[in-house]
């Protein structure tokens, strides 16, 4: 997510990348708001979804590869987070801000096919009995409590990366690693234990 900042290992001033002008112009409030503000609506329209499910179903549109791939991209996002982290600890730059940018966008797609997913699908149960229940649930709701805050931790590391401010970056890159990187695994954990019952 951007580079680390100036006195770690490996990185000089030269290969700090430039801060975004129009990041940078914005002030601690507006980018708040717009953070907050942004996260609150995709929450809504998730929890919406989900609850009045194929409100907006679209005649023909097939959503039964979806969860697999919403797996591959949780699984791509997490091993591009792992990689930045090493990236940056060897002090490569642009490379660690290359992984952190894809495992970005690879989130941005996630959360957009997954809005059209609950847009679509009838929804499916667990049905998976003993043992694994407990297991699966336990999972899934660590999973589900900690996504929303992954939204507005990315955000702000991303944003603090672009404008420069690389020391708030890493603090809160610190916070946002393990959060996103638990939110990515458990994704993939959930899809491959609810995998048998998927209903189209």
């Amino acid at each position: 997510m951007g580079s680390s900042p100036p006195g770690t290992p490996g990185t000089s001033p030269r290969s700090l990348p430039a801060p975004s002008e129009s990041l940078r112009g914005l002030s601690e409030r507006a980018l708040a708001w717009i953070v907050y503000s942004l996260t609150a609506v995709v929450c809504g329209l998730v929890v919406v979804l989900i609850t009045f499910r194929q409100v907006l179903v679209i005649e023909g549109l097939n959503v039964a590869p979806l969860p697999a791939f919403h797996a591959i991209l949780n699984g791509t996002c997490a091993l591009l987070l792992i990689l930045g982290v090493i990236l940056i600890r060897k002090g490569r730059v642009a490379a660690h801000r290359t992984a952190m940018v894809g495992a970005f966008a690879l989130s941005a797609v996630f959360l957009i096919s997954y809005v059209i997913y609950h847009s679509q699908s009838p929804g499916a149960h667990f049905g998976g009995e003993g043992w694994v229940r407990p297991v699966y649930f336990f999972i899934l709701i660590s999973h589900i409590t900690l996504a929303p805050v992954v939204l507005p931790l990315a955000l702000y590391t991303v944003v603090r990366a672009f404008r420069a401010e690389f020391g708030r970056h890493r603090r809160i890159a610190r916070w946002t690693f393990p959060v996103w990187l638990y939110v990515a695994v458990t994704g993939v954990a959930v899809y491959l234990m609810m995998a048998p019952y998927y209903v189209f």
